[in-house]
């Protein structure tokens, strides 16, 4: 956002200190920043209410389904329309988590997949990862284990640092089995 205003400001300078411009170049710069204030615009009012929507999930204790489906498509809106934002690949992760608070995995995968896909260097990539293989790896989701094991790989390879890491070797360690095994084996480690 800080990106389009410092850009917008500078658009400004050169449109003031090029004054010898012709009539027809002038009238190009106008329109230039007229299109530069109206994406700025767009995108507020997006921003805005992506916000407002997701205080309002923030602060409520049961989900309201109608009310999760306005807060996505505000997220995935956002995210589009204003991808150069910072905080785009931050809304397009919530829709994600969002829509599987509401067992929408197909638009969840979707969502974390373009996430992954489009916005490589952002901070919390892993996490957005994380998601897409869990939904993987739940046999009542997604249920498939060889891409949830390819994806926990990765994270392991690219971010072998982070918290997800060690996420990803204990799921990878607990692919395919049962609840009832998974309990076994913990209540045999605590005896």
């Amino acid at each position: 956002m800080l990106q389009r205003i410092g850009f917008f400001i500078t658009g400004s300078v050169l449109f003031v200190s090029c004054g010898s411009n012709t009539g027809s170049d002038q009238k190009q710069e106008v329109v230039k920043k007229d299109t530069i204030v109206a994406s700025t615009d767009k995108c507020t009012t997006l921003f805005n209410d992506a916000k407002r929507l997701d205080n309002v999930l923030l602060k409520a204790t049961v989900v309201n389904p109608e009310i999760a489906e306005q807060a996505i498509n505000a997220f995935y809106e956002f995210s589009t329309n204003c991808k150069t934002d910072s905080l785009a690949p931050v809304f397009l992760l919530k829709a994600g988590q969002v829509a599987q608070t509401i067992r929408k995995y197909t638009q969840a995968q979707s969502f974390f997949t373009k996430c992954i896909d489009e916005f490589p260097k952002f901070k919390s990539r892993g996490a957005a990862m994380f998601l897409l293989a869990q939904l993987y790896d739940d046999a009542a989701i997604l249920n498939n284990e060889s891409e949830a094991r390819t994806i926990y790989h990765q994270i392991i390879r690219e971010y072998p640092d982070s918290p997800y890491a060690n996420d990803a070797k204990a799921c990878i360690q607990n692919i395919g089995k049962t609840d009832e095994q998974l309990i076994q084996e913990f209540l045999k480690k605590n005896k």
